[in-house]
């Protein structure tokens, strides 16, 4: 594996078990500010700008199709925070909490995005972190 995708699984691996915790053990606060998060235009304004920064240099510096399953995890993850940023940047401020609350059922499917972010973030520790003699 990659230096740079053994960083990675890393880092975004530790990010998203760490997250999930928060998440899980914190539910109705977590709930209350992303709520508040997604109402406040110019915050979301300057979280998409930052989301897509971010996702433009994950996937400038990691933009691998093949190399086995953790590259294109990581690929994919960085094309999925682009997305995200442009979504935040392109969708009209009044329609995004509809979008996060409202289509993708933020508050009922809580624990399962908590769920996913925890297994992938297990999964890509499991990923970064074993043998680097592989």
């Amino acid at each position: 594996m990659p230096n740079v995708t053994r960083f990675l699984c890393r880092l975004f691996g530790t990010y998203c078990l760490i997250v999930a915790l928060a998440m899980a053990s914190h539910r109705d606060s977590t709930l209350e500010t992303i709520t508040k998060f997604l109402h406040d235009a110019p915050l979301v304004f300057i979280i998409g700008i930052l989301t897509l920064l971010g996702g433009l240099a994950w996937v400038l510096s990691h933009n691998r199709w093949s190399g086995g399953p953790f590259a294109v995890v990581i690929t994919v993850l960085g094309w999925l925070t682009v997305l995200k940023g442009l979504l935040f940047l392109f969708i009209a401020p009044a329609e995004v909490p509809n979008f996060y609350l409202g289509i993708l059922h933020y508050a009922q499917l809580f624990y399962v995005y908590a769920g996913i972010s925890g297994l992938l973030g297990a999964y890509l520790c499991y990923g970064g972190f074993r043998s680097t003699l592989a």
